[in-house]
């Protein structure tokens, strides 16, 4: 049937994303890269406190927005607050990206950093992780010389989990003087490596993170976006003016204060991560490098066997193919120790 008043052709263009959102309730879920520990109690007690004026009355966040820059060690004024990741990188593109600007993506890699480009219109130029998983550094700063207008980079990267290192993290951005480098931090309490503070004097760089992963808070979408004020105050005037609601800063403000649950979470969850390293590589797979919770491996064209499997048995894991032309690539989230016992004895018996 076709439509009385005529879609955007950048839509028309656009291929579906289709991520598994329905019946992942109740299973041991290490499909998403969730935390499978939960979320702090401090963060349950604090939205228990929350009255009915709270709920009633639009979200303030100024005093949650000082308070959180203050965490992270940055100014009120360098900080927005979004509706996760995804909000995030909707804003980014609708500051900066005009009908047929290029963006540079290094694939394959998070979805919607081409799918919020693809929606603006821009053009996508997409450099490819090599057959080790490596960063194409030469091939990226050959890019950045035709002035991409947006250069989007995970770091770690999904799915593959890799790394790069601030020394090159450094020669992207001397590189990209008329691009704009977003690097997307959303594990960076894996990783433990971070370019955060360098949005102080860097223009060209766009920090994004999010409270989804590792604090535990994915359903209540709650992110952040971290830029030199000039620019913080550009997209600012992008942004609708109430897009976090009351309860996502309550958890979130509540989350970072409980420095001592995240340091468990991340003891408990790098004791499981080299478990599973070790009963992937047991069970003939060889997982690639990764500097955060999760590891991508081959398995082959026993890959669709082995989903099905441990879906059979409550267990979720991600099938990654189609960034691979359709070779069986899956990747795994590290869950708690007792999780990746449970797992692994199910990829034997699936095997």
């Amino acid at each position: 049937m076709k439509l009385s008043v005529p879609i955007r052709k950048a839509v028309e263009r656009m291929r579906p994303y289709h991520p598994p959102l329905e019946g992942r309730s109740g299973k041991l879920r290490l499909d998403f890269n969730e935390n499978t520990r939960g979320c702090s109690p401090r963060v349950l007690r604090a939205l228990a406190r929350i009255g009915t004026e709270a709920i009633s009355i639009y979200p303030e966040q100024g005093a949650v927005r000082r308070n959180l820059a203050a965490m992270f060690r940055v100014s009120a004024d360098q900080l927005l607050l979004t509706n996760g990741t995804d909000e995030a990188l909707h804003l980014i593109t609708n500051t900066f990206v005009e009908n047929h600007d290029t963006v540079l993506l290094v694939e394959p890699t998070f979805a919607m950093y081409r799918f919020y480009s693809e929606l603006a219109g821009a053009r996508i130029k997409a450099l490819r992780y090599d057959e080790e998983m490596g960063f194409p550094m030469a091939k990226v700063l050959q890019e950045l010389k035709r002035r991409p207008k947006l250069f989007f980079l995970a770091n770690p990267n999904n799915p593959t989990g890799g790394i790069v290192l601030p020394t090159q993290l450094r020669k992207l951005l001397a590189a990209a003087t008329n691009t704009m480098l977003v690097v997307d931090e959303a594990y960076f309490e894996y990783s433990g490596i971070t370019v955060l503070t360098w949005v102080r004097r860097h223009r060209n760089l766009i920090v994004t993170r999010t409270f989804s992963k590792a604090a535990g808070l994915a359903g209540l979408r709650i992110g952040c976006i971290f830029a030199h004020r000039e620019v913080a105050n550009v997209m600012r005037k992008a942004q609708s003016p109430y897009p976090v609601n009351a309860a996502a800063l309550v958890a979130a403000q509540a989350a970072t204060s409980d420095r001592a649950f995240l340091a468990k979470t991340i003891r408990e969850f790098n004791a499981s991560k080299t478990e599973l390293e070790r009963g992937l590589a047991n069970l003939g797979f060889r997982p690639f490098s990764s500097a955060a919770n999760f590891f991508l491996f081959d398995a082959g064209k026993n890959a669709k066997k082995i989903v099905a499997r441990l879906a059979q048995h409550g267990i979720l894991i991600r099938d990654r193919s189609s960034d691979f032309g359709g070779r069986g690539f899956l990747r795994i989230t590290v869950g708690t120790v007792s999780q990746t016992r449970r797992v692994l004895k199910e990829l034997k018996a699936a095997l």
